[in-house]
């Protein structure tokens, strides 16, 4: 049987990002330290750096793990079929539902994943994972919004949503408004940016 540090050099580096997975699910990002990870995964606390040379680079490789599930889920709930949304503005309504509810069900690589000061994004693919999503949200406001320039009305949804994942995590929304569900606070984004749904 072989040591951990004995795996192929795949397989350990997949199970490097695997361990910073599961710490940030449940410690969150300040919990993910080389030494830290290195530990939990059963190899000495030098080990990590034969595959990530800089602490930067495996933060880097773990958020790409939030970026690509984020983006399966916002896929799925996009999915222009018989059973899901039709229109951009349903489109752009599932794609914030799921944008939030990844937000407030993954606390730890939702930070993480925003934290450009602690991410190299141009290595490791993050960018060919983040920008996408970005790119989807363009398309759909442009498609809505085709008197506006869609990448600001995008980055400004982006970042009203941003806010209310932030403020509803830490409690502050709900005692403001009385809400108990996001869902209002979703639709009077949309509408803030894209005008009032039509009936």
């Amino acid at each position: 049987m072989s040591t951990p540090e004995q795996e192929s050099d795949t397989g350990l580096r997949a199970r490097l990002v695997d361990v910073g997975v599961e710490l940030v699910a449940r410690e969150g990002a300040q919990a993910l330290t080389l030494r830290e990870i290195a530990r939990r995964a059963g190899v000495s606390h030098g080990a990590p750096r034969r595959y990530f040379p800089t602490h930067l680079e495996l933060l880097s490789a773990i958020a790409r793990r939030g970026f690509g599930e984020l983006a399966e889920r916002a896929t799925a709930a996009t999915a222009a079929n018989s059973d899901g949304p039709t229109t951009p503005r349903e489109q752009l309504t599932a794609l914030g539902h799921v944008y939030l509810e990844f937000a407030l069900g993954n606390p730890g690589m939702y930070e993480l994943m925003f934290r450009h000061d602690l991410l190299e994004s141009g290595h490791l693919g993050l960018r060919d994972t983040s920008l996408p999503l970005f790119g989807r949200l363009v398309d759909l406001v442009g498609r809505v919004r085709p008197d506006a320039d869609p990448r600001l009305v995008a980055g400004a949804l982006w970042a009203n949503l941003h806010g209310i994942a932030q403020l509803w995590g830490w409690g502050s929304l709900q005692l403001a408004t009385g809400a108990d569900d996001f869902v209002p606070l979703l639709r009077s984004a949309l509408d803030a940016h894209l005008g009032a749904e039509s009936e």
